[in-house]
């Protein structure tokens, strides 16, 4: 029974070293206020405002260039 207690402290200050590892380890906390997390992304509406984007700039992007072609001439 003796053995037994013996034991029980000596892996008690085994785990002792691993847990100061582990605190070493983890990083500290960010100072601040701790944010929300972001609300979810809707994919579907994010590529139709993309697309939309792209062919808005392409339609502007082509009015440019027929009023510059028409200033050359």
């Amino acid at each position: 029974m003796a053995s037994r207690g013996r034991r029980g402290r000596a892996l008690a200050r085994e785990d002792k070293p691993l847990r100061d590892e582990r605190a070493e380890q983890q990083a500290p906390a960010p100072p601040g206020p701790v944010l929300p997390p972001p609300p979810p992304v809707d994919y579907g509406v994010f590529m139709q405002g993309l697309v939309q984007a792209m062919q808005t700039q392409a339609h502007t992007q082509a009015a440019l260039q027929a009023q510059l072609e028409a200033q050359n001439c």
